[in-house]
């Protein structure tokens, strides 16, 4: 991530990680820090943090920590993968 910015610099693997959750594969194990699972697989930990803090993805429900809810694209990152 840019120290200006909370935006991440995407990569592809932000971009793919952005369209499996469009696609409705990605679920959130929520925490302090949500981690992210596509098909049921952790995903790049770092990525995850920078996709959620920069507002492109989302859990669709408030949990506890440890439980697993399905994860969401914004209109932020309908943008950003429209412009993909």
């Amino acid at each position: 991530m840019s120290p200006t910015t909370s935006q991440p610099t995407l990569t592809r693997r932000h971009l793919a990680m952005l369209r499996a959750v469009a696609a409705g594969r990605g679920e959130a194990l929520c925490g302090c820090e949500p981690d992210l699972l596509i098909d049921g697989r952790y995903c790049d930990h770092v990525a995850t943090h920078e996709l959620f803090h920069a507002g492109l993805i989302s859990t669709a429900e408030p949990g506890p920590i440890g439980r697993r809810v399905a994860a969401g694209i914004t209109d932020s990152g309908r943008q950003v993968l429209g412009a993909a």
